[in-house]
């Protein structure tokens, strides 16, 4: 088989090949036999048809086109491989040359990964490390009073009789995507969810709800605690720890912002598409569980779907570049999440998530937990 890859703009790259004419006639028994195991033909039981009668019945070209695709789909792994490119996206396959006993000619074109040039990722790291610890300042991370009694009534309100959302009209004009990931959900944090803030009631404002009483029965019913002493102790850590845990973000946003700001590649079109796509269906989520209808939401905006895709292109486009850039770093480090971690996270999103397809909840979990083992050893620097 003859093969030519040509590069073309936007990380995509075009396959030109011919596969030779007695290993593509070699296609041809196979296809007939395909196609004719669907024909019925008087006379002859179903699959049952000799060859002769289908020749006679079926018109060429359909079985060029079906020997085409049969030799296209047992082929183009192959040249994937042999060519060392990384296709991302389906491929555009357009025939050049179709006829019996001569040679099968074929265009491929594809989206590969881009080949990135990365910046001294280690040194941006220890540079923005180094100067956060100049900088922090050990009371940031201190529990205030306020603090603790604001974060009481939050979870006294969230506890209060949920109000009705239906048909209420949003007043955001602009609603806020999710923030961007990093080591995410490994750090124990829930992914982060669009803002979508204000909804109006009767006489344009929002009725308070009235809250539970704040006693030792109410605490004993948010998990194990003995009282209210106890309940506050334990709170007051895990805000501290909360505190610690943002702090530590803020960091790696830091260090992440910088290597995207100084690294060279061309992000893929379709990896933006793919993380618009993301953010809409997260946003459209969120809107649906306040119990307004996406429909409604967007007319409110006086906007289209289009339209957010277009507000959204930066945010979409830099989800992509990090995905790239952390899966290059994971690549030239050598680093990849542990089978039995991934498992153990597999185990617990299919617990939680019962209709989770396995194969996508392992590929987000070695993903998540990847990401971790990079972020870990950067802060290692």
């Amino acid at each position: 088989m003859k093969i030519s890859v040509k590069k073309l703009p936007k990380s995509e790259v075009e396959i030109e090949g011919e596969l030779d004419a007695d290993l593509f006639e070699a296609y041809y028994a196979p296809a007939l036999k395909k196609i004719g195991g669907n024909l019925e033909v008087d006379g002859f039981r179903k699959g049952k048809v000799p060859e002769n009668i289908l020749q006679s019945k079926i018109p060429e070209i359909s079985i060029l086109e079906e020997m085409a695709q049969m030799a296209l789909n047992e082929r183009y792994p192959k040249i994937l491989e042999q060519e060392k490119i990384d296709a991302i996206s389906r491929s555009e396959i357009s025939i050049t040359k179709l006829a019996r006993k001569n040679p099968l000619g074929f265009k491929i074109k594809t989206v590969v990964l881009p080949k990135i040039k990365l910046p001294d990722y280690k040194n941006i790291a220890k540079n923005i490390l180094r100067s956060d610890l100049e900088n922090s300042k050990r009371s940031d991370l201190e529990v205030s009073d306020k603090e603790l009694e604001d974060t009481i009534i939050d979870i006294r309100k969230s506890r209060a009789p949920k109000i009705n959302m239906k048909d209420r009209t949003p007043l955001e004009t602009s609603p806020t995507p999710p923030n961007l990931p990093l080591s995410g959900e490994a750090n124990g944090f829930p992914p982060d969810k669009g803002e979508y803030k204000g909804v109006q009631g009767e006489g344009g404002k929002v009725p308070e709800p009235e809250l539970p009483e704040f006693n030792n029965e109410f605490v004993k019913s948010l998990g194990p605690f003995q009282d209210i002493a106890d309940f506050k102790t334990k709170l007051k850590e895990n805000i501290k720890l909360e505190k610690e845990n943002s702090q530590r973000e803020k960091m790696r946003m830091k260090i992440i912002e910088k290597i995207m700001e100084e690294s060279v590649f061309d992000v893929p079109e379709i990896l933006i598409e793919v993380e618009l796509d993301k953010i809409l269906h997260r946003m459209e989520s969120d809107i649906t569980a306040m119990g307004l209808k996406f429909e409604d939401y967007l007319k409110h905006l006086s906007k289209t779907k289009e339209d957010l895709r277009k507000e959204f292109r930066n945010d979409g486009e830099k989800k992509a570049k990090l995905g790239l850039i952390l899966n290059e770093i994971a690549k030239v480090e050598g680093k990849t999440a542990p089978p039995e971690q991934v498992a153990k996270e597999v185990a617990q999103i299919l617990e939680h998530y019962k209709d989770a397809d396995p194969e996508r909840a392992r590929m987000h979990a070695e993903n998540v937990l990847t990401n971790e083992k990079i972020f870990q050893f950067l802060e290692s620097q």
